[in-house]
Parts: C-alpha cells; sequence; structure tokens
C-alpha cells in the first residue's frame, strides 16, 4: 500500500512540491543521486570506475512537454559524453536514455533522432546507450525507437520490465541483444502487470532464463542476493562466463554488495542518476524498499 502511494506521488505536482520544499529532502536525495552538474557525474564515474565499477548515467528527467527542454536533454547527454571520452573508459562508462525526456510524448521522431544524437556521442567514446522503459504505455513505442536505432548503432541496450505480463515475450524476441532486466517500478494496474512480489520474482526469473539462453548480453538490475544466485546459476548452465553478462544495481544502494560481487569476478554497473530534475526518481526509489523510507524519515527528525 505505501508503495503504491509512493509511486502515485512521483506523478503529483501537490507532492512534488511538498516533497521538494522540505529543507532536509537534498540530504536524503544525495544519498541516492550523485549531484546536479556533469562534473558531479563525472567525479562519481571517475570513484566507481576507480574502485572495479562500471557506470550508466541517467541525466535525470522524464515526460518532457516542451522541444526546447527535449533538445538541451539531449546535448547535456552529448556533453557528458564528450567530458568522459577523454577519461578512456570505453564502455565501463555508458549512458541510460529516458525517451521521454527527449520528446518522446512530443514527437516520436524527435525522441528519435535526438537518441541517434546520443548514440553517436556515445560510439565516439567507445560507449554504448540503454533506453530506459517507462510506463506500459509507452512499451511499444520504445521498441520501435530502439529497432531504427539498432539499424546504424546495434550495441543499443534496453530495459525490460519484468513484472509486466507480456515481458517474457519481449525478452525472448531480444533474447540476442542487450537487454537490463529489471522488476519495474511504475504503479501499474493488475491488467498489465503481476502484483505481489512473488509472482513479479517469478517473472523475473522466467524473463532472465530467456535471456541468459540467448546469444545476447543479459544485464541482471537486482539488489535481491536470490535472484543474484538465480542469475549465477542460469549463467553457468548457459555456458556463460563472468563476462558475458553483468549486474547493476542503483547508486547509493548496497554499496557493500557491488564492491563483495565486483571482488569476486563478476562485472557489476552502477546505476548513477544526475541532474536537478531528480524527483519521479526519488520517489520511485523510495517505493522500492521500506528501509529507504525509513531511512529518510530519520533524516527529517534529524537522527
Amino acid at each position: 500500500m505505501l508503495g503504491s502511494l509512493l509511486l502515485a506521488g512521483s506523478r503529483s505536482p501537490l507532492a512534488r512540491r511538498a516533497v521538494s520544499g522540505l529543507p532536509l529532502t537534498r540530504k536524503v536525495v544525495d544519498r541516492f543521486v550523485a549531484g546536479e552538474s556533469a562534473a558531479d557525474a563525472v567525479a562519481a564515474t571517475r570513484r566507481l570506475t576507480g574502485s572495479g565499477l562500471s557506470v550508466t548515467i541517467d541525466h535525470l528527467g522524464e515526460e518532457v512537454r516542451d522541444p526546447g527542454t527535449a533538445v538541451a536533454a539531449a546535448k547535456a547527454y552529448v556533453s557528458l559524453l564528450e567530458e568522459l571520452r577523454p577519461l578512456g573508459l570505453g564502455d565501463r562508462a555508458e549512458v541510460s536514455v529516458k525517451l521521454s525526456a527527449v520528446g518522446q510524448a512530443l514527437d516520436p521522431g524527435m525522441a528519435l533522432e535526438n537518441a541517434r544524437q546520443i548514440c553517436a556521442a556515445a560510439r565516439e567514446c567507445g560507449a554504448t546507450v540503454t533506453l530506459d522503459m517507462e510506463d506500459h504505455t509507452t512499451v511499444d513505442a520504445t521498441l520501435g525507437v530502439l529497432r531504427a536505432l539498432r539499424e546504424d548503432f546495434p550495441e543499443t541496450g534496453v530495459a525490460i520490465q519484468a513484472y509486466l505480463f507480456r515481458s517474457e515475450a519481449d525478452c525472448r524476441d531480444l533474447a540476442g541483444s542487450r537487454v537490463r532486466l529489471v522488476k519495474g517500478a511504475y504503479a501499474e494496474p493488475a491488467s498489465v502487470a503481476w502484483q505481489s512480489k512473488a509472482e513479479v520474482d517469478r517473472a523475473y526469473v522466467r524473463c532472465l532464463r530467456a535471456l541468459m539462453s540467448g546469444t545476447g548480453y543479459p544485464m541482471v538490475a537486482t539488489h535481491d542476493d536470490r535472484l543474484i544466485a538465480i542469475a549465477e546459476s542460469l549463467a553457468v548452465s548457459a555456458g556463460r562466463g563472468a563476462g558475458d553478462y553483468e549486474f547493476q544495481m542503483l547508486y547509493g544502494i548496497r554499496a557493500d554488495r557491488q564492491a563483495a560481487l565486483a571482488a569476486a569476478g563478476s562485472r557489476v554497473r552502477v546505476y548513477v542518476p544526475y541532474g536537478d530534475d531528480w524527483y519521479g526518481y526519488f520517489m520511485r526509489r523510495l517505493a522500492e524498499r521500506p528501509a529507504n523510507v525509513a531511512f529518510f524519515l530519520r533524516a527529517l527528525r534529524g537522527k
């Protein structure tokens, strides 16, 4: 129930104003967001890659309704990639892009063109792009843009949300490419998505099995130790080595587990968000785990 309320709040202008106006909110946001500038994102990238991790960087923003803002978001990604290029990190530092941030709600053609510019900049520094997935109403449009991008940039990845009923079939279709498998972080109706944790976990394993048995590159996005163990077992069964898939975790969550997996030889990529439009992302992180809410409340109490 609390998670559903928080997810609903992630799209509420009233809740946005209330939460953003709390003096101590920024203290908690700093746990999940690397900072507001590209320099902050680059600094976090240097620190994480220096400790043996990889990163994927998200310039925060979504549901853009203004063409100028969409163009600015694309330019921000291009500028970020230009700053990353001298570091010589290659695909150890890639970017994640929400198509709604670069114009999807305005014009699919605009979103595609903006995404093409980002993909071209990523290729220049040996990096890759992964398209984030948003709510279920955007899945077909996102996969359409993905197909168009892959005509010139076949390395482009995409996120698939396991809790949607359709996702197992989507994973089978995409099993020859780069796919980030997530549980799902939007408030979806029972008509399109599994609702209970047990159902979502089972759906995640079914999707994971499809990806591991394919010829592509699975990106296993989870903080759940049980699902991590299942992923490792499925990888062995599929004859995959440590470099044939990777784990992904969020910035600020289970840093100790990230380090332990990397030390054991797994490839681990940290999802690093930055920017001043942090509200929607922040609320979804609170909704995912009660511990995050408790952390927020303790900060508000000044403890």
